[in-house]
């Protein structure tokens, strides 16, 4: 998917757009969705034993909270950085910029090594500084200039489930849960609390132009509503009203 780039950010001029579509679905609506979709679309490869994998991604914010503003405020164009990693392992590291734009997202990411994680982590973001690597460069100069910095931790498991027609992804994230002002990314004991109830779960839809007619019959279920608060606002806003958040 292709925007107008008059508006889009141009400093990725190669960027590919999906559509994305999020949903709360309670356990008993999970369960028909899966056992719909598992007679129609693969597994993740990188799914565990048990079809899921847990991941853990830090967000970032500036010293206006612009990113967590514009999404309750409903701008039409946003972005925002984080740090993700993958069943707390440091193998696969990932600095990722999630960019909306209109109805559409993108995702621009360069593989980070534990020791930039670690800097970045420990506020030691000059290691940022390279022109080379435009994703690194463009959040240090919002490190720099807009004092862009970690603000929340968010953990939760997925299930994941992809079909190659359309090129459309569907996850189950459960177990949504947030770190108690804590930004320690690799930390397999960190502290962090439930911030979502235990029988809610996240239903994403990505996908491209369409989405194919027997994933859309296979997802139409009687009450799923769909919701626009992400992730990160989720345990944003629930730090903020349990007072583990500077007000």
């Amino acid at each position: 998917m292709k925007p107008d780039t008059t508006t889009a950010d141009l400093r990725y001029p190669h960027l590919k757009y999906r559509h994305e579509l999020k949903y709360f679905v309670n356990v008993h609506q999970y369960h028909i969705i899966r056992q719909r979709l598992r007679g129609l679309m693969q597994p993740d490869k990188h799914a565990g034993p048990a079809g899921e994998y847990h991941i853990r991604s830090l967000y970032f914010d500036d010293i206006s909270n612009k990113a967590l503003h514009e999404k309750l405020t409903g701008a039409r164009d946003r972005e925002k950085y984080r740090i993700r990693i993958y069943n707390l392992q440091d193998g696969i590291i990932h600095l990722e910029k999630k960019i909306k734009f209109k109805d559409s997202i993108s995702k621009v990411k360069e593989a980070l090594s534990r020791e930039t994680a670690d800097a970045i982590v420990s506020g030691r973001f000059e290691v940022l500084n390279e022109p080379a690597k435009p994703l690194q460069f463009h959040m240090y100069m919002e490190m720099k200039n807009r004092l862009l910095r970690p603000k929340v931790i968010v953990d939760y498991t997925r299930e994941a489930y992809i079909c190659h027609t359309g090129n459309v992804r569907i996850t189950f994230d459960k177990n949504l849960r947030t770190g108690l002002n804590a930004i320690r990314l690799f930390d397999p004991n960190l502290p962090t609390i439930r911030a979502l109830d235990e029988h809610v779960y996240v239903l994403e839809v990505k996908y491209d132009e369409y989405i194919p007619e027997f994933i859309r019959t296979a997802l139409q279920l009687e009450g799923l509503v769909r919701q626009s608060s992400s992730k990160y606002v989720i345990c944003r806003k629930f730090l903020k009203f349990n007072s583990w958040e500077d007000q």
